[in-house]
Order: C-alpha cells, then sequence, then structure tokens
C-alpha cells in the first residue's frame, strides 16, 4: 500500500471520528450516549427499557468522558482543551442511579485518567497550562464510589453499586469473571497517582482471588457468587464475560513489571492452549471448565480481541490464524455478528453493536508484523463501517446485520476504541505508534504509559522488587510463497480450511472483492440513495457492485460516495 493510500484511510478514520463525535456534541451532550438515528440524546431514563444501557449510563456524559484521549490521539489539541473543560464544568459522580462497576471503570476512570497524564505531562503536546489535577480529582470521587463493591468476603466485588448510596440490598450477588477481575489496570494507575494504595490492593486481590478458584485444568468459569465464591456458570472460553480478566494479567504485568501476574498469565494461556484451542488452531471453544469438554458450538464476537493479547505475549503465530477466522467471518457478511455458531456455519445472534475488537487485533498485528495484509483488512472494516452504520450525526449499531436494520445507539466505545484504533492502523506516524513509545492500551483503548513514564508518589511502596522478564517470542512462520499482501501471512491450504469451516465460498484470490453489505444495500434496485452517506448521492447499482472496496479509486463516483 502506497503512503498517499494509507494518508488517505488514515483522513477517513478522522473525518468519521469528526462526524461521530462533532453528531454526539451537537445533537446528545450533556448526556451519556447519541442516538444516532433520532439524533438526540440517550440519557440514563430516556431507554427504561433497555436493560443494557442501565449497565454504564449514569448521566455523566459517558461519551465525552471515553473520547478525551482520542482527541489527543487525532491530534486535535484544541478539541482536547476545550473537552476536558467541559468534563470538569459538567460531570459530578453525585448521582442517584446503579451502576456496572466494569463498565464505569474502563470507560469512565480510564478515560479520567489517562486524560489526566496527557493534561500534566508536556511531552506528549497536550499539556494544559490552566489545568490543576481536576481530572484526578474527579477520578478520586469515582474510584471512592466504586471501592465500596470490593467488601465481600471473597473480596470479589459486586458487579454493580449506587453511585450515591452504595452497595443496596437489592444488588445481585452474582458476577462474571471479566467483570471483577479487569479493574487492576485503572485502580493501580488511581493508587500510583494518588499515593492511596487501597485501590490497588482491592483490584490485585479481586483478580488473584479469582484466579485462586480456577480448575484443576487452570480454567475459570463465567459466573461465581461474590459471597462465597462459588461459580454459578460452569461453561468458559476466551469470550463474553472473561475475556478481558486474561488481557489484564498480561497488560498488569507489562505496566507494573510484577512478575506474579505474568506467572498467572502463563498458566492461564497454557490451559487455553490444551482445552479450549480447537485443532484446526483457528478458533477457541467454549468447555466445561472442569473436564474441558465441548459445551456449546458458537463463539463470539469478544473472543477477537485475543489476537491482540497473543501479539502481546509473542504468540504471532497463533494470533494470525485465530484473527483471520474472525476477519474472514466479517468478510462474509460485512459485519462481526455477536455470535457465530461453528457447528452450523451460519449467524446465532446477528447483532453488531459497533464493537471495536477485530480492529483491535487488526492493529497490533499490524505492529507486530508490517504486514500489509492488515492495513487492507482495516480499509475493509473502514468501507464497511462507513457505507453501512453511518446516519446523518453519526453512526448506528446494526440491530440485524443480514438486513442492514440499525438501532438507536452509538456506544461510546466506537469513538474510544473502534475508530482510534483504525486511524491508528493507518497513522504510522502518531506519537503512539513511534519506536521509543512507552503505552499499555486498556481495554477500553485508553493508553497509559508506562510506569518509569508516570509520576508514581512516593507512598506506594513494592514489598518485594520485580525484574521486567520478555516472554519468549514465537518465531513468525513465513515459509510459504507468498502471492499477494491482501492474503494473509498464512499457507493457501490454512485458508481454504478456513473460509471452509465458517462457510465463506468466495474463492481464495488476490483480486480485490466486493463487499456482501454494499450489494445488500443495493437491494434489486437500479439506484441507490445512500442516505448515510455524507454526500447523500445516488450510485447505480452496477457501478456499487463492479469497483472493489480495494479498488475504489478505479471509479470517480464510486469515490466519492466512499471517501468524499
Amino acid at each position: 500500500m502506497t503512503t498517499k493510500h494509507r494518508h488517505s484511510l488514515r483522513a477517513k478514520a478522522k473525518e468519521m471520528f469528526e462526524h461521530g463525535f462533532g453528531g454526539y456534541m451537537k445533537y446528545a451532550f450533556p448526556a451519556d450516549e447519541l442516538d444516532p438515528i433520532k439524533c438526540v440524546g440517550n440519557f440514563r431514563n430516556s431507554r427504561p427499557d433497555s436493560v443494557e444501557m442501565y449497565e454504564v449510563l449514569g448521566n455523566y456524559s459517558l461519551t465525552l468522558i471515553d473520547s478525551l484521549d482520542a482527541l489527543a490521539i487525532f491530534g486535535d489539541r484544541l478539541g482536547f482543551e476545550n473537552a476536558v473543560k467541559l468534563v470538569i464544568e459538567n460531570v459530578s459522580f453525585d448521582q442517584d442511579w446503579t451502576i456496572q462497576v466494569f463498565e464505569v471503570t474502563i470507560r469512565v476512570l480510564g478515560g479520567l485518567l489517562s486524560a489526566h497524564m496527557l493534561a500534566t505531562d508536556s511531552k506528549y503536546g497536550f499539556k494544559i497550562n490552566w489545568y490543576h489535577n481536576q481530572l484526578l480529582d474527579l477520578a478520586t470521587d469515582l474510584g471512592d464510589r466504586l471501592i465500596p463493591t470490593f467488601k465481600t468476603p471473597t473480596g470479589i466485588p459486586y458487579s454493580r453499586v449506587n453511585l450515591k448510596k452504595g452497595v443496596l440490598p437489592t444488588i445481585t450477588n452474582e458476577t462474571c469473571t471479566a467483570g471483577a477481575g479487569t479493574l487492576v489496570l485503572e485502580f493501580g494507575i488511581l493508587s500510583r497517582l494518588t499515593g492511596d494504595p487501597k485501590y490497588e490492593i482491592a483490584a490485585r486481590h479481586a483478580l488473584e482471588a479469582l484466579w485462586e478458584r480456577r480448575s484443576k485444568i487452570n480454567l475459570v468459569g463465567n459466573n461465581l457468587n461474590v459471597l462465597n465464591g462459588s461459580w454459578q456458570e460452569n461453561i468458559t472460553g476466551i469470550g463474553a464475560g472473561i475475556d478481558s480478566f486474561f488481557e489484564y494479567m498480561l497488560k498488569a504485568y507489562i505496566l507494573f513489571e510484577d512478575s506474579n501476574y505474568l506467572n498467572m498469565f502463563e498458566e492461564a494461556y497454557a490451559g487455553i492452549m490444551k482445552w479450549i484451542k480447537d485443532d484446526t488452531g483457528f478458533y477457541y471453544k467454549n468447555v466445561n471448565m472442569y473436564s474441558g469438554k465441548l459445551a456449546v458450538t458458537w463463539i463470539d464476537s469478544l473472543s477477537a480481541f485475543f489476537p491482540g493479547v497473543q501479539v502481546l505475549s509473542g504468540h504471532l503465530n497463533d494470533a494470525i490464524k485465530h484473527h483471520y477466522l474472525y476477519y474472514t467471518i466479517w468478510r462474509k457478511y460485512g459485519a462481526l455478528p455477536e455470535r457465530f455458531n461453528m457447528n452450523l456455519r451460519d449467524i446465532d445472534i446477528g447483532v453488531y453493536p459497533l464493537r471495536p475488537e477485530l480492529i483491535e487485533s487488526t492493529y497490533a498485528l499490524y505492529q507486530a508484523t508490517k504486514d500489509p495484509f492488515y492495513l487492507h483488512v482495516g480499509e475493509t472494516i473502514l468501507a464497511d463501517l462507513n457505507m453501512t452504520t453511518r446516519t446523518r450525526c453519526g453512526f448506528a449499531s446494526l440491530e440485524n446485520i443480514q438486513t442492514a436494520e440499525l438501532s438507536g445507539r452509538m456506544e461510546s466505545f466506537f469513538l474510544s476504541e473502534t475508530l482510534k484504533y483504525l486511524y491508528l492502523l493507518f497513522d504510522e506516524e502518531n506519537f503512539v505508534n513511534e519506536p521509543n513509545s512507552n503505552f499499555i492500551f486498556t481495554t477500553e483503548g485508553h493508553f497509559f504509559p508506562l510506569s518509569n513514564d508516570f509520576p508514581v508518589k512516593k507512598a506506594i511502596k513494592q514489598v518485594e522488587t520485580h525484574s521486567r522478564i520478555c516472554p519468549t517470542i514465537q518465531k513468525l512462520n513465513i515459509s510459504f510463497h507468498r502471492t499477494s499482501t491482501r492474503l494473509p501471512p498464512m499457507s493457501h491450504n490454512d485458508i481454504l480450511l478456513c473460509h471452509h469451516m465458517i462457510g465463506y465460498t468466495n474463492p481464495v484470490t488476490t483480486d480485490p472483492f466486493c463487499s456482501p453489505r454494499g450489494v445488500r444495500l443495493a437491494s434489486s434496485s437500479k439506484t441507490v440513495n445512500s442516505k448515510y452517506a455524507p454526500d447523500n448521492v445516488e450510485i447505480m447499482y452496477e457501478l456499487l457492485s463492479r469497483f472493489s472496496i480495494f479498488n475504489y479509486t478505479s471509479s470517480l463516483l464510486y469515490f466519492d460516495f466512499w471517501y468524499k
């Protein structure tokens, strides 16, 4: 891919972010989210029928907070400063709402801490002269409202808390492994920045308490009771309910240089590879945590994060195969369904809420390999998102990826992760991508500098000294002949096997291909009125189906539709 072409994709990713963030600020702020269909804000009580919204909304301008460091990554210094000011002037956590601890930790607490470090350090170019730790004060206030959830007999936190009243008697005693075990980065950084060890101690103990309850084959369950530590669901895998638990074991080691986290991760990873990884190496099953026997035949879209973790741990060949399975599913449908049934080779749950996991892994693989195939993957995803999910004021989740039916949510992670990772994929010159940069991304896409690069309060004292031990890196298998950079760094037979496994019938070819979403949207009409495109043009069906997203510059009309 030429530099000029890569820069054009970078510009498009930035335009899409500006469209989504601008739509939120114009039509929704100070609400938590944008309804991209009605172009209004989603407040906590605006959709009382939506259980999902009750997981994270709290009338604290969620999307603004979650987007703070994204503004910096996109190079908008003035926008970053203005957004920080708006948060300081408008956000309060003294709210009588019960929220999910995990979601608020990764989106809100993480967003505040990342923006605070950007605003106080001149070396990143986003220091704010008038800023005096107000975001850190907000983060501390939020942390103090979350910390009571850890007061359980097991030390494993309740999944929900009322921000004003604390843990209510009506709150469930059940939590998922990811929800309780994916807090240590944010709580650890809060402790390092404030000098108060209570946050890190609580989050670390929760992670360790979960791991202590693993089965004899080193697998953990999905849900457990926080009062007695008993597993409520014995199905395990690497997807929903468990996913980021493994991610934070490895990233906590990288961030805090504590080899105990690495030891836990390596044991967990060995269990995954022995009992959960399919024999083909392309996907990871859902099994019984005690026997390792297959439990269900579906996989979920959240599992697409795992290749990124495999890159960090040095398992490149495993990451390449796993990533390609999810990308092939994307190519089959033009989006990634929430669940895909490997036995039926078809969709199990067909929603796509603009999730970032596949893009995140694509970015990680490109950074590790510099293989241009992953730039082409990003190009495909960028184009599909722009065509299928764009509305006049933002981007909408797909209620049904087969009919392209949209729903009225633009979740905050679309800006803080999905578009951020797409932009970074194409922006090799970004300060985050510099060879000497020392950042780790949280599970919400917020970036924290490594421990030597942020001010640690002296009140935090490590009991023992830890040395950073690099995992052994898996040698990349490129012994086969590569015919095109539009194909993955895998053998032809492996590509064919992957296609067969998910029922993807397109031939393996180096030729550009058409997005199935484009043809589906075109329907049987002669023209397509693209109400989701910025210029509202009509496109001849023949042109839409004829020209590839990889070759869009071959048609000015097609170029106008996608990238004007």
